[in-house]
This record gives C-alpha cells, sequence and structure tokens, in this order.
C-alpha cells in the first residue's frame, strides 16, 4: 500500500510540475471562468432577474465547465511522444496511475475553484457571511466526485481523435447530481437559511464520492489494459 501511493505521489509531482512550466490548462480554465462571469454579470437585466436568484447556478456552471478544460489537458501531455505508453509500461500498478492523475487532476481543480470564488464575489457582490463553509464543504465534495470520472474519461477520451469534444458529453451526465446538490446548497447558504436544511444534499454528495471514486478506482485498470 505504501508503495502505491509513494508511485501515486510520484505521478501526481510530475504532472504538477509539467503544469507549472507551462500553465495551459490552469490560465485556459481561469481565463474561461473570468469571462464567463463577466458576461453573467453584463447581460443579466437587473429588473427581471436579482443577482441572488442568479448567482448560485452561475457559481457552478462556471467552475464546472473551467474544471473540465483543465481535466482536458491531464492525460494530453502523455499522448506526446507515446508517453502514455511509457507511463503504463512503468513498474507500477494501473491503480498508482489512477491516483497520481486524480491526485494531480484535484490541484488543479481546486487552484481554479481558489480563482473562481474570489472573482464570482467580485462580480455578483454577494456575501457569503457564515455560509462559506458551508459552501467550500459543497465545493470540495463535488469536486472529489466528478474529477474522479472525470480522470477515468479523460484516460479513455485521449486516444480519439474528437477528445477534447468527447470528454464533455461523455462528463457532464455525470456532472448533472453534484452540481445540482452543490446549487441547492449554495441557494440555501445565500439566501441565510440554516446549515441543517443542507445536511442532506452533503450526505448525497459524499456518498456519490465513494460511489464513483471507489468505481473509478476499480475500473481504470480495466480500461487502460484494453
Amino acid at each position: 500500500m505504501a508503495d502505491l501511493f509513494r508511485a501515486a505521489l510520484a505521478i501526481a509531482i510530475k504532472d504538477i510540475r509539467v503544469e507549472g512550466r507551462s500553465r495551459t490548462a490552469l490560465i485556459s480554465a481561469v481565463t474561461f471562468a473570468a469571462l464567463v462571469l463577466v458576461i453573467f454579470n453584463f447581460a443579466r437585466d437587473p429588473g427581471a432577474l436579482p443577482k441572488s436568484a442568479l448567482a448560485p447556478s452561475v457559481l457552478w456552471i462556471t467552475f464546472t465547465f473551467a474544471a473540465v478544460i483543465a481535466l482536458n489537458r491531464s492525460f494530453a501531455l502523455e499522448k506526446e511522444n507515446a508517453a502514455l505508453d511509457g507511463l503504463l509500461l512503468a513498474p507500477v500498478s494501473r491503480s498508482a496511475v489512477f491516483l497520481g492523475k486524480y491526485l494531480a487532476n484535484l490541484a488543479f481543480v481546486f487552484v481554479v475553484l481558489a480563482v473562481t470564488l474570489p472573482l464570482f464575489v467580485l462580480f455578483f457582490d454577494v456575501g457569503f457571511e457564515g455560509g462559506l463553509p458551508g459552501i467550500l464543504a459543497a465545493a470540495v465534495l463535488a469536486t472529489l466526485g466528478f474529477v474522479a470520472v472525470g480522470t477515468v474519461f479523460a484516460a479513455i477520451t485521449v486516444r480519439t481523435r474528437f477528445a477534447d469534444l468527447m470528454l464533455p458529453l461523455l462528463l457532464f451526465p455525470f456532472l448533472m447530481p453534484p452540481v445540482t446538490w452543490a446549487v441547492q446548497i449554495t441557494t440555501r447558504l445565500l439566501s441565510g437559511r440554516p446549515v441543517g436544511e443542507i445536511l442532506g444534499w452533503l450526505r448525497l454528495l459524499a456518498l456519490y464520492d465513494v460511489v464513483f471514486v471507489t468505481l473509478s478506482l476499480l475500473l481504470f485498470p480495466l480500461l487502460m489494459d484494453e
């Protein structure tokens, strides 16, 4: 088990260092998030729809789409010079490869979230007040699940001709449950509702994580052997 996590950590650090040199995925995702927030902010009719009603949906739509851009790059670099084949031939288990990619993708997506939240507050003038811990908890739980699914689908689609198109098409159906629950949590917290009302949604997010992280860990080795 120690060797598994050591190999996974080495792969994750390698990916983070490669992205740190180019910053292609992070710059693309952060720029996209900023543009979407600006568009939503200026396209909204203030007389027809208040910011408070639109804000939760805008936050999670922006974050998830920006996260998909970051996930698209997770295996793209491995495609060059048959690096993916070399990685799969390395003397480590397929589970270690998945965990390494998963940890690196989590780091990228959390960076996107850390940039998106302040921009969201700036453009929509939303005060989290006491709801920030609940929103962060929802963000972390939602991210843990859909990044696991995204890592598996990124590995599947990287060998296809239209990888950039295929990944969103495959991933979006799996994004619907966590994003919907996160919107429900954010709506209630921004409205000043008691924290007790969001506990059920948080449990659903936690269950989603357990199911899909486990399935992703089990299926990834089988898919890479095909």
